[in-house]
């Protein structure tokens, strides 16, 4: 299991940690919370849609999986060819709903200034699109053929080119006759599209070379659609990317609300919520290698094997969430430093880094059991916990905390807090179940002949 994290959390931090430098690049800009608020807001709701649409794409991680497993690399082969067709038709509504995203802005009740900001930032993310999708369908093909390495390389190396681009593109630099003009926090949305666009590259570049190398026969699969296999990937991807909305959009709707609360609250919330995703990372690039694992056992029919791995990916998830809780707790002032030198901003954030350390451990939990169960092929379960926690529970208990107990930003995010409690322990419990199918299923399997 570590074989195979590793290089996917490498990849998730590394992922994780372009937003973070937009963070605190954006963030020592000449009015800091402003600026942070804008990049909160252009953010959040750019990525409510992206992963929410390709989060779809998430069933080829159970087809690919269990096809590599199985040793039918045709199949597999046939699988990504559906994929990128599918992305193709992602893209298409991704870019569409993105540019007609800041009709609604007058809705959010929020400083004028900061809504001028994040129209040019989200129009300028949203170019990133099909390299974006186009990356990810890449990615899962890679990943479900143990070729991780090269993904982590790829996005810790387009790092680099993301601070290089946020230097050059935010504060703009004159050099002689050239002169880079300063685009302030739209700078930071083409630097993050430019950064895609290497990343897409880099994929295609490893998807030849692996091809030509083990000779998986890639480029010589002949192209024929199949409407099954497109039925398959919707019927596994989209209760995922439903998932993956509902998740995601809790927290673009809490940060909707904050948005009302003013420049300070929002910008305070902007960090929190980028210090408890970096964390997350780690969690999700285990959780990827658990579906991938889980996966590979089933197809090749483990049925024992697929049970340690789930419970191994839930293990390593935990040790580091809690040590992550603890890190938040010891160290807050400092964190929230790091993103930006202004004293009220660091006093706005603080609090919400001690809300972030209570739910760490169980925000591994339940990104790792989701990982382990869609390596099982369930896909559906996820939803249905995540609906309830988070929209069931959680909000209107942050609603209630927010406004009623006049807790405001610190109040909402106890609400989700309790979201994710409650979704860590129903999906392990889930994860728990799936274990006991898969016992009975090896208990039934016939023992091998001493003969043979």
């Amino acid at each position: 299991m570590l074989r195979l994290a590793l290089p996917l959390v490498a990849a998730e931090v590394g992922w994780m940690a372009m937003g973070i430098v937009d963070t605190i690049m954006v963030g020592h800009l000449p009015n800091s919370a402003i600026a942070l608020g804008a990049a909160a807001l252009g953010q959040v709701l750019y990525h409510t849609l992206a992963f929410g649409l390709a989060g779809v794409l998430f069933g080829l991680d159970t087809v690919l999986a269990q096809a590599f497993g199985g040793r039918r690399i045709d199949d597999a082969n046939r699988a990504l060819q559906h994929g990128l067709l599918l992305g193709a038709l992602l893209t298409a509504v991704l870019m569409t709903l993105t540019a007609l995203l800041p009709l609604a802005f007058p809705l959010l009740h929020t400083d004028p200034h900061i809504v001028a900001l994040a129209g040019p930032f989200l129009n300028a993310l949203n170019w990133g699109s099909p390299v974006l999708i186009l990356w990810l369908v890449a990615r899962r093909y890679l990943q479900a053929f143990n070729h991780v390495r090269s993904i982590a390389f790829t996005l810790i190396s387009s790092n680099l080119i993301n601070v290089l681009f946020n230097w050059l593109l935010i504060y703009g630099h004159h050099w002689g006759p050239v002169r880079i003009p300063a685009w302030g926090v739209a700078g930071s949305g083409w630097s993050t599209t430019l950064s895609r666009f290497y990343q897409a590259a880099c994929m295609l570049g490893f998807l030849l070379y692996y091809d030509s190398k083990h000779g998986y026969g890639l480029l010589k699969t002949r192209w024929q659609y199949q409407r099954s296999r497109m039925r398959q990937l919707l019927r596994l991807g989209a209760p995922v990317g439903a998932q993956i909305f509902v998740e995601i959009a809790i927290f673009a709707a809490v940060t909707a609300i904050i948005a009302g609360f003013g420049a300070l609250p929002l910008a305070g919330h902007q960090i929190a919520l980028d210090c408890a995703s970096f964390t997350f990372m780690v969690p999700l690039g285990i959780s990827a290698a658990a579906s991938v694992r889980v996966g590979q056992a089933i197809g090749r029919r483990d049925p024992e094997g697929a049970r340690v791995a789930g419970w191994a990916a839930l293990l390593l998830s935990s040790l580091f969430m809690l040590t992550a809780s603890g890190v938040f707790i010891a160290i807050p002032q400092h964190i929230a430093r790091g993103f930006s030198p202004s004293p009220a901003v660091i006093a706005a954030t603080v609090p919400l880094l001690f809300v972030v350390a209570i739910f760490q451990l169980f925000d591994g939990l339940q990104m790792t059991a989701n990982g382990a169960l869609r390596g099982a092929g369930n896909t559906s379960v996820g939803l249905m916990v995540h609906l309830a926690a988070y929209w069931l529970v959680g909000l209107p208990l942050g609603a209630w905390l927010g406004f009623r107990r006049h807790l405001a930003a610190v109040g909402l995010w106890s609400g989700l807090c309790v979201g994710l409690i409650l979704a860590g322990i129903a999906l392990t419990l889930l994860w728990y179940r799936t274990t006991l199918r898969l016992q009975a299923i090896c208990a039934a399997q016939p023992e091998p002949s001493a003969h043979r």
